[in-house]
């Protein structure tokens, strides 16, 4: 067993700008060797197509793919794989479908316009996108709730057509995952991964349609790729590792709140887990309730090095100054586990999902309360949101003007146009406006 370590930070030390800014750190960008590999298959696949598609994911996943057809699954196989499932995985995917899509739907937007006195119409149309592209991480981890919570938001946003990805190392292929597609509204599926998947998504091929936004996590390859091609199609984000920071008054069960930290930081060695609280005691309570359940864990060495290397317990003076620094960091995941959370709830600029009150684990959003899980990472949510339907759904803007409106705007534009310059656009404008114009 190794010996159990966690970073110890106080809110009120002179020196903790510098160590909390240490403990964040972490560089998203892939290594030389990485961006030329995917460099090469991108390029391969938008030259060659499913040749190139079939050679990488043989050599990858160490598969036989003859032809195109080798890796294509159609809506039966979906079917086939929700009626194999256990009675019991069917009813928990179920109910978590139905769950996030009625959340989703509260977030449709809808088109609107209005009229000015002189006739003139202005408004916003929105339409969903016609083809998008899920990825889903396949090999080692099956992640079904990936499926729902990338698809379900496409499919109430109205897009016409749900790609999905998902690698089969070794030939394996989960069901849960494939049910989960079937429930989701998923039309295709291609047992395809890596950069590989990505430039076929992104460039097309003679059997993958090209998408028009690619959506869901990956390796580093994956994130790589969603970069190389971002502005060729739309992607969600480039993700970071995942994030949990828990502010609590010390009024909680300290195994409730170290289970919680270790629910993140199983994940993956990069993850982090933090904890903000005012009671040095219950700080202490939370390390040794770490330090035991991490033996109970089936990932213990990877929970236990994410713990060790990015994992801190911060002393602060109050919850105001733990909101403070919560905003700072602008976490992935905020569990506030306090009294009355809800009064705090204005004070919080910063965070991709919050979590309110004692009994709401981080884990219930991961995977069945109804919101995304797809959240922004590293500090990220300072500027960016949780994946929803507004992300399938495009805005086109809508001007009709009157003869009167022609002439009004028509003079103020000339106008503008000569002052930048732009002598055809003040032309054009003042086409349209009446004799004694411009």
């Amino acid at each position: 067993m190794s010996e159990f370590s966690i970073c110890r930070l106080d809110a009120g030390s002179p020196d903790f700008s510098q160590a909390l800014e240490q403990l964040l750190a972490w560089e998203s960008v892939a290594d030389q060797n990485v961006i030329s590999a995917v460099t090469e298959i991108l390029r391969e696949v938008k030259a060659r197509g499913d040749a190139a598609v079939i050679e990488y994911t043989n050599r990858f996943d160490r598969r036989d793919l003859k032809s195109a057809g080798d890796f294509c699954l159609d809506r039966a196989a979906l079917t086939d794989a929700l009626e194999r499932i256990s009675a019991e995985k069917r009813a928990a995917l179920e109910t978590a479908a139905k769950r996030v899509r009625d959340y989703h739907e509260h977030q449709l937007q809808s088109s609107w316009q209005y009229r000015e006195a002189d006739g003139t119409v202005l408004g916003q149309q929105i339409t969903p996108m016609e083809r998008v592209g899920i990825y889903v991480p396949g090999g080692k981890a099956s992640y079904p709730s990936s499926v729902l919570m990338n698809a379900i938001p496409a499919r109430v946003a109205g897009v016409d057509e749900i790609l999905m990805v998902v690698p089969a190392p070794d030939n394996q292929l989960s069901d849960l995952v494939l049910a989960a597609a079937a429930i989701a509204g998923v039309d295709r599926v291609f047992t395809i991964g890596g950069a590989q998947a990505v430039a076929a998504l992104a460039y097309g091929t003679e059997t993958v349609a090209r998408v028009d936004k690619i959506v869901g996590p990956g390796n580093i390859f994956v994130a790589s790729a969603k970069r190389a091609v971002f502005g060729q199609v739309a992607i969600d984000m480039i993700a970071g590792p995942s994030e949990i920071l828990v502010i609590c008054d010390g009024k909680t069960d300290p195994d409730w709140i170290a289970m919680d930290l270790l629910s993140q930081a199983e994940h993956d060695e990069q993850a982090q887990s933090i904890l903000l609280s005012p009671d040095a005691a219950f700080l202490d309570a939370v390390a040794n309730s770490l330090e035991k359940q991490l033996e109970t864990l089936p990932r213990e060495a990877i929970a236990r090095r994410s713990i060790a290397g990015r994992g801190a317990l911060i002393l602060v003076r109050d919850i105001e100054q733990a909101i403070e620094v919560s905003n700072r960091i602008a976490p992935e995941h905020l569990e506030v586990s306090v009294d009355d959370p809800e009064q705090y709830l204005p004070r919080i600029r910063h965070a991709g999902a919050i979590f309110l009150g004692r009994y709401t684990a981080e884990a219930l959003g991961d995977y069945c309360a109804g919101p995304n899980h797809v959240l922004p990472t590293s500090g990220t949510a300072r500027f960016s949101s949780p994946l929803g339907v507004y992300d399938f759904q495009k805005r086109s803007s809508i001007i009709y003007c009157s003869p009167q409106g022609a002439d009004t705007l028509g003079r103020v534009a000339a106008t503008l146009a000569k002052g930048e310059g732009l002598d055809a656009h003040a032309r054009s404008a003042t086409y349209r406006v009446t004799e004694g114009g411009v």
